[in-house]
Order: structure tokens, then C-alpha cells, then sequence
């Protein structure tokens, strides 16, 4: 456990510096709250140097258990000290909540207990975003680099299993090679969105909030009615772009940049599903919505099916318009999409498009088996066939996400929370998707639950972010006895 510690020292080292932008917002923008942010970092480097200084002797290259904890206790851990501005700035507000803010900022959940977002000290918005694009970077990297080291993720699957330009490239030789790569790209993006942003309608501010969260799909607005409260057809577009571009995987854009083409994202057969299934499901639940009479036109219902589609199905989890009222099965529909949609190394969360493309071309072969018991017909994805080990794997997988939802699901009804509000609230949270219905719905949020049920939530954005094993993997006596 020393080992693990030393590390997570260097990580509080490393993390008391993400406060200098909050730090140079407020002094930008005049809120008054630089020493608050002072203060956070003066507490956050000391304590890691007091963990890296106390265990120094202790450092050594990490094992797969090391690895396991480390993972998990680095974000348990970065969102428990992330909680020092909120509970400065808002005296009233209870480690809980503020603890839910922080750790739905950095899985990217985008799921909120403030109101009074509009009139909030601008760089407490800032925080909150920031925390959303470190997130999603970290996601990034964690997926792409470090969980299949461990032997799970979605990139495990991808990387070894399917041909093309991730498995050709391997991208960098080294991690921290690999990390600087990905940190350009998703750097570059954030940039090119800020900016178009900005074209758009938002003031610089808005803007680069804005494109943080989109680009690491977290889903946190400045506003209290979210991206609704600009009623801007620019916007939307933009942030749709966007949105979809985060759901991509970020290692295909870094082969896309060697060779200098788009081939790469064309060749992406996991990036192809992924685009196909937004825009039919777009056009699909735009025409219902249409033919049901909750848009007077289909142009009105395009835009608003478009963008908040796009937002719940890449787990972002903006919102234009509450959703919730608008036909169960439309709103269902984008639930479920919100579990199958994204690509293995996104900032999205859910099972994954390439674990989806796997799972249905395992079913098809079985109904083929029935017919024909003889026939060989081995599942490929991107012309490459993956081996039965994969396929097991991936049902290992399912099987624990949904038993997760329904485990989650049951004690938020439990503690007395209706079957609607607590199962989309777990959809939600275990997809890092932001919003659910009822009383966790987008013209609310969850400041309403209990503290319990928080707690529940917290949990369940955790389990979801670190794709489910790398967490549930620690509740298992062998993991224990090695």
C-alpha cells in the first residue's frame, strides 16, 4: 500500500496546480475569490508532499493490485479535495453535496445539487468546469493507457482485437508519450471549440466553460437551464459537432494526425456505428415526436430531437428542452443510447460501441448456429475476428453493468425514491450521463435526494467511470489474498 500512496502523493502534488485558472479568473473577473483558491492549493500541496515525503523510501514500480487501488483511490481522492472552493464559498453546503459536485465533475456526469448557477461567482463555474475537462482527459488517458495494462477496458478489446490504425500505430512507445499525444489533440479540440463558440453567440467566458464540458461530454453549464437558456441555433450546432466529435475515439485522431488523412476515422468501424446510429436515431425520434404533436413542425422538432438526442446518447448531458415531457419512449430511447453509444477511448461512458458491435455479432451467430450447427462463422469486427476469450469478456462485462443498474436501482427505491426517478438516475449515473426523469429530470436536478441516495449516486458514477471491473474488482476476497 506505501507505493500506492507515494503515487497518490505526486498526484495531489500535481493536482494542486489546477487551481491557478480559477485562481486567474477571479482576478480576471473581479469575484474576489483568489485566496479562496490560494488556500485550496496551499492545503492540496501539502498534503501530498506530506504522503510523497512520509513514503519516499516506499516507491517502486506498481503490480496489478497496486494498480487497481491506486486507480480507484486517486478519484475518490481528487474528488474529496476538489470539495475545498465549494465548501469555502458555500458554508451552508454539506460535504455531500459538495462531494457529488466534485466527483460528477471529474467522471464527466454533469449531474448537479446547485441552483443559482447564473448568478454564481464566475470562478466557481470555471472550477466546476475545469473539473469536467480534467475528467475527461483523465478518462482519456486512463482508458487509452493505463486499464489495459490492467487487463480490462474498453481499449483492451479495441487495441488487441481489432486491426487498423490503433493496433498498426500503438500509438506512442511509452505512456507518458501517449499522454502528451492525447493532451495535444484534446487541447487542440477544446480550442477550435472555444472558439467556434464564440462565433457562434457566447461571450469568452461561456465560451471556454462550454467547450469544456462538451469536449470531455461532462455536461456542466453556467446556466441553470443549461444550454437552453441561449435559445441559439448556432450553439447547438456547434455543440452537436462537438459532442460527437468527443464520442470518437481520441487515439483514432491521433492516427488520423500521423498519416496526415480522415481515412483513419473511415477505416474506424467502431466510429461508423457510432455516427449511424445518431443520425438515425435522430431523424427517427425527430419524426415521432412530429407525428405525436409535440412539435407544431418537424424543423422544430429536428432541432431540439438533434441536440438533445446527440447530448444524452454521447453522455453529456446537456439539455435545450425538458425532455422529460415529451413521450415516454422517446425519452427511454435516449437512455438506452446513452449506454451503447460512445467509443472505447472517449471522454462518453456506458458499455461502449465496440462492446455493443461484439455482443450483437455474438447473438447473430448464435441464431445462424441454430439453423446451421456445422457452420464456422467466427465474429469479426473491421474484417479481423476475435477470439472466443474476447467474447467472454465482454459477456463478463454486460453481465456485471446491467446487475450493477438493477442493484443501484433497487436501493435508491429502497430508500423511497419512485421507480422512474431512481432507474434513470442510475442510467444516468453509471453512463456518466448527467440527467435523468422525474424527480432528477432536466428542469431539476438532485439536490432533491437524501443523503443516502447521494451517496448511492456518488458510488455509481464511480463504478461506471472506471468501467465497472477496475471498481468491483476491490469487493472480491481473491483480489484480497494475492
Amino acid at each position: 500500500m506505501l507505493p500506492v500512496v507515494n503515487v497518490l502523493g505526486r498526484l495531489l502534488c500535481f493536482f494542486s496546480f489546477t487551481y491557478a485558472i480559477p485562481v486567474v479568473g477571479s482576478l480576471v473577473m473581479g469575484d474576489g475569490l483568489e485566496r479562496v483558491y490560494g488556500g485550496a492549493t496551499f492545503v492540496t500541496l501539502a498534503a501530498g508532499l506530506i504522503l510523497y515525503s512520509s513514503t519516499r523510501r516506499h516507491y517502486r514500480e506498481l503490480r496489478s493490485r497496486g494498480g487497481f487501488i491506486l486507480v480507484v483511490a486517486a478519484w475518490a481522492m481528487m474528488a474529496g479535495i476538489a470539495t475545498l472552493p465549494f465548501l469555502t464559498v458555500y458554508p451552508h453546503m454539506s460535504f455531500t453535496d459538495a462531494y457529488f459536485e466534485t466527483m460528477s465533475g471529474l467522471t464527466t456526469t454533469g449531474a448537479t445539487v446547485m441552483t443559482g448557477l447564473d448568478g454564481a461567482p464566475p470562478s466557481i463555474n470555471l472550477w466546476r468546469h475545469e473539473l469536467n475537462w480534467l475528467g475527461g482527459m483523465g478518462i482519456i488517458v486512463l482508458a487509452v493507457a493505463v486499464l489495459p495494462l490492467l487487463g480490462v477496458g474498453g481499449m483492451q478489446l479495441y487495441k488487441a482485437e481489432v486491426p487498423g490504425p490503433i493496433k498498426d500505430t500503438k500509438l506512442t512507445a511509452r505512456i507518458s508519450d501517449t499522454a502528451k499525444a492525447l493532451w495535444l489533440i484534446y487541447f487542440g479540440l477544446t480550442a477550435a471549440c472555444t472558439l467556434s463558440l464564440r462565433l457562434a453567440g457566447m461571450s469568452w467566458f461561456d465560451a471556454l466553460c462550454h467547450a469544456f464540458s462538451a469536449l470531455s461530454l461532462g455536461g456542466f453549464s453556467t446556466r441553470d437551464a443549461s444550454v437552453g437558456a441561449f435559445d441559439s441555433v448556432a450553439i447547438e450546432a456547434v455543440l452537436i459537432v462537438f459532442m460527437t466529435l468527443a464520442a470518437l475515439n481520441f487515439a483514432t485522431y491521433f492516427a488520423a494526425f500521423q498519416g496526415r488523412s480522415l481515412k483513419a476515422l473511415w477505416r474506424d468501424a467502431e466510429a461508423r456505428a457510432v455516427v449511424s446510429v445518431l443520425v438515425v436515431s435522430t431523424f427517427g425520434v425527430a419524426g415521432y415526436l412530429w407525428e405525436t404533436g409535440t412539435y407544431p413542425s418537424f424543423p422544430t422538432a429536428l432541432r431540439h430531437t438533434a441536440f438533445n438526442l446527440v447530448s444524452m446518447a454521447t453522455d453529456c448531458g446537456y439539455a435545450s428542452q425538458d425532455f422529460g415531457h415529451w413521450p415516454i419512449f422517446a425519452s427511454l430511447w435516449m437512455f438506452f443510447l446513452s449506454c451503447v453509444t460512445v467509443s472505447s477511448g472517449s471522454t462518453g461512458g456506458g458499455i461502449k460501441m465496440i462492446r455493443t458491435l461484439s455482443l450483437a455479432k455474438q447473438a447473430r451467430r448464435e441464431l445462424t448456429r441454430l439453423v446451421h450447427p456445422a457452420m464456422v462463422d467466427p465474429v469479426k469486427i473491421g474484417g479481423a475476428s476475435l477470439p472466443g476469450k474476447i467474447i467472454i469478456g465482454v459477456l463478463g462485462f454486460i453481465f456485471l453493468y446491467f446487475m450493477s443498474i438493477v442493484g443501484m436501482s433497487f436501493l435508491l427505491m429502497l430508500s423511497g425514491l419512485d421507480f422512474l426517478s431512481a432507474f434513470t438516475a442510475i442510467i444516468a449515473c453509471i453512463n456518466n450521463a448527467g440527467p435523468g426523469l422525474n424527480q432528477v429530470g432536466p428542469a431539476t436536478n438532485y439536490a432533491g435526494l437524501s443523503n443516502f441516495q447521494i451517496w448511492v449516486c456518488v458510488f455509481t458514477m464511480l463504478l461506471g467511470r472506471l468501467e465497472v471491473l477496475s471498481l468491483l474488482v476491490l469487493f472480491t476476497p481473491d483480489f484480497w489474498r494475492r
